[in-house]
């Protein structure tokens, strides 16, 4: 059984009814204190975080404890029971505690330190449970590196610490587990999270889908093109590549199938395309959060760099289910399969007006908390106009649950990253790990991002977006930083390897969701994944070379830039089918993907010789097929 479907038996398994409530009832009370917050300030860090952990870890359990077979008052269900009482405790101790805590200074008690050890086996249970066990490694073998220093070898190599100082730093100290990544989540993610249920519940994903469908009725393999438009609008709802799976998926899926793709190539290219919506501003996934705390740079700065990275990606995995659909010779959808988009837009269409009035107001200068709030209310007074996007009281707690089970994951990732960092800060192993790769790539830039994409996929295995983003920004970005890499492109670059680790083999999250859905082997689904997704995995290596990609400098400059690099990615996506115009020969394909490559570079010289070559294999081809036709 995959990781994926272990998870999904354990999340998708319903509850008995009174665990449901108490859920219900504690995920309601986390979604108000979070919408207090955002409207009448945060409060200090340890409060607001603390308050956060323990709602989740609380929830965990009494999920788990709701849909346990056994039934009654089994060893296991008290077990749960009890679990999630302590969980909740310590990890809200500085919740309770913070005057007293906050006057020693994060110096800890020798009555405190049971409650540490506790509260670090306690959430890397809860994290087990929840995401699986990649994080939760990571964590212990850090946990061991700072007591046992002293025996790594070379460079990695530290005096040690002991219980004491370890558990200050991780458990009472700032970049511990209340550190910024958990204040990232208990802050800006889930307020945005509880924007996206909403935003579900009162139908606008549905609305999102069926555009999205009606955009690409009349076109070839129109349901896979459904798929991705779709999964990039529906990107800025959920936020996240399962999500987003899971969400369209169910719809998309089936759609290609019927349309006559492959089970296997239907979820690929929905896994590939609800990847990609993390990158689609303006309401990308968590890690875009984490990148602006951690840059210290307004969110919008974010969104601004990822808009045309983001416009290639979809260019690209457009381009290649387009072509897959001409040489496999597939029809546009039928009549039946088309959605009254007028019908949707009368039910849902007003509540996407909370999306604008979101936008707006972060563009205003506002934060995104406030932001947020601001298209939360205005969401709330819009879906009051149609009877059938009014929320009634139980809709709305139904909209809380949603926005908490979709939190989980990132609350736990971001606490339990924060074990990490805690100890990364306190061993001095970023500066270490940033050095290994400056020494082992030679000062070479393009080898050091090959080691950084290859540790961000092997890091992010089985990890969600935001939590590979964190590990891989602390260990690897100051690398690429100290080797002449604008911070903006080195983040991004950061990003984008953690965004693919979602459907890179071995362990690739989003491919196993669609793999579920199209019941097709996972491991096929990730691979044809990779091909699709293939772009993907080059675009960082070249906004790094050509930071006009990202929108620096000129706006000229960076529109001419843009549509050279369109050039380049259409071009690649036809090496990758084989197919261009017609069939490509294997010849036509290396001289193709060279010139393509040629065109992402930021010399002009290089740009357009790659233009002309390209030009030149399709006149090349022209006449082939003209030469061919006369000797017929």
């Amino acid at each position: 059984m995959s990781q994926f479907e272990t998870m999904k038996k354990i999340w998708d398994v319903e509850m008995s009814e009174k665990p449901k409530i108490a859920f219900a009832i504690l995920s309601t009370v986390l979604v108000a204190f979070s919408l207090y917050t955002a409207m009448f300030g945060v409060f200090p860090d340890m409060i607001q975080r603390g308050a956060h952990i323990s709602a989740v870890i609380g929830l965990v359990y009494i999920r788990l404890f709701g849909v346990d077979g056994a039934g009654g008052l089994s060893w296991s269900r008290i077990n749960f029971f009890v679990l999630g009482v302590f969980g909740s405790a310590v990890l809200g101790y500085q919740f309770f505690f913070y005057e007293d805590v906050v006057s020693r200074f994060g110096s800890i008690t020798s009555y405190e330190m049971p409650i540490a050890i506790l509260a670090i086996i306690l959430l890397l249970d809860a994290t087990r449970r929840t995401i699986g066990w990649s994080m939760v490694g990571l964590a212990i073998f850090f946990l061991v590196y700072a007591f046992y220093g002293r025996y790594f070898p070379g460079l990695l190599a530290h005096r040690g610490y002991d219980m004491v100082r370890i558990l200050e730093q991780v458990y009472l100290g700032a970049d511990g587990i209340y550190g910024t990544p958990l204040g990232v989540s208990s802050t800006f993610v889930i307020i945005i999270v509880v924007l996206g249920a909403l935003l579900e519940k009162t139908g606008a994903s549905g609305v999102l889908m069926d555009i999205a469908v009606s955009m690409t009725r009349n076109s070839r393999g129109g349901p896979a093109k459904a798929a991705v438009v779709g999964s990039s609008l529906m990107g800025m709802i959920s936020g996240t590549a399962v999500a987003n799976v899971l969400t369209t998926g169910t719809i998309s899926i089936p759609l290609m199938r019927r349309g006559g793709y492959q089970p296997a190539v239907a979820g690929a290219v929905e896994a590939v395309a609800s990847t990609g919506g993390q990158l689609m501003p303006p309401i990308m996934g968590a890690a875009a959060f984490l990148m602006a705390d951690i840059m210290e740079v307004p969110y919008l700065d974010i969104t601004k760099a990822a808009l045309l990275p983001a416009l290639l990606f979809y260019i690209a995995v457009f381009a290649s289910v387009h072509l897959e659909a001409v040489k496999t010779g597939l029809k546009p959808l039928e009549s039946s399969d088309i959605p009254d988009v007028a019908q949707s837009l009368r039910n849902s269409g007003h509540v996407l007006l909370s999306i604008p009035v979101f936008i707006g107001t972060l563009i205003s200068g506002y934060s995104v908390m406030y932001s947020s709030l601001a298209g939360i209310i205005c969401l709330l007074a819009l879906s009051l106009l149609r009877h059938s996007s009014r929320l009634n009281p139980r809709q709305l707690i139904a909209a809380a649950v949603s926005a908490a089970e979709a939190i989980l994951p990132v609350a736990l990732a971001t606490a339990t990253a924060g074990i990490i960092i805690g100890v990364v800060t306190l061993t001095g192993m970023g500066l270490k790990f940033s050095s290994f790769i400056v020494s082992i790539s030679g000062n070479n830039l393009l080898v050091a991002l090959i080691l950084t994409m290859a540790s961000s996929l092997v890091l992010g295995m089985g990890l969600p977006t935001a939590a590979a983003y964190i590990l891989v920004a602390t260990l690897t970005a100051p690398a690429l930083v100290s080797m002449g890499v604008d911070l903006m492109a080195a983040h991004m670059f950061v990003f984008y390897s953690a965004m693919l680790s979602s459907i890179t083999p071995p362990v690739a999250l989003a491919a196993f969701a669609a793999a579920a859905i199209c019941r097709e082997p996972p491991m096929r689904v990730a691979m044809i994944s990779v091909k699709f997704g293939f772009v993907a995995f080059l675009l960082p290596y070249f906004f790094v070379l050509e930071p006009r990609l990202l929108g620096m400098g000129d706006i000229t400059e960076t529109l001419a830039v843009f549509a050279m690099a369109v050039v380049g990615v259409l071009s690649l996506a036809c090496v990758l089918q084989g197919y261009a115009v017609g069939k490509l020969t294997t010849f036509s394909r290396f001289v193709m993907g060279a010139a393509a490559l040629a065109v992402l570079m930021p010399d002009l010289k290089f740009k357009l010789m790659g233009i002309a070559a390209i030009l030149a294999v399709l006149v090349a081809w022209k006449i082939g097929q003209f030469t061919k036709s006369n000797q017929n």
